[in-house]
């Protein structure tokens, strides 16, 4: 099945002191990545460039460490949010 034309795909590589989103589009061409703080305005920043929850897929690595406080953050603003693995 072909994905939505429409579909965004983010992923965030998780550390101690930063995430690092990447962001592509449902070819899997690269259309922005960033570095955020592990704080709460690196979160609120990171949710700020993602779009619209029914266009984005999330997956998020360390979801139960270093991506818990994140993944957390963006479930709550309505985003379809994955674990990944490393």
């Amino acid at each position: 099945m072909t994905p939505p034309m429409e579909t965004i795909y983010a992923g965030v590589d998780t550390h101690t002191d930063t995430h690092t989103l990447a962001l592509l589009d449902w070819r899997g061409r690269p259309l922005a990545t960033r570095t955020f703080p592990t704080d709460a305005a690196g979160y609120e920043a990171l949710a700020g460039m993602l779009p619209d929850p029914s266009r984005v897929v999330v997956g998020v690595e360390g979801t139960n460490s270093y991506g818990a406080a994140l993944a957390r953050r963006l479930a709550a603003a309505g985003y379809e949010t994955r674990e990944v693995l490393r």
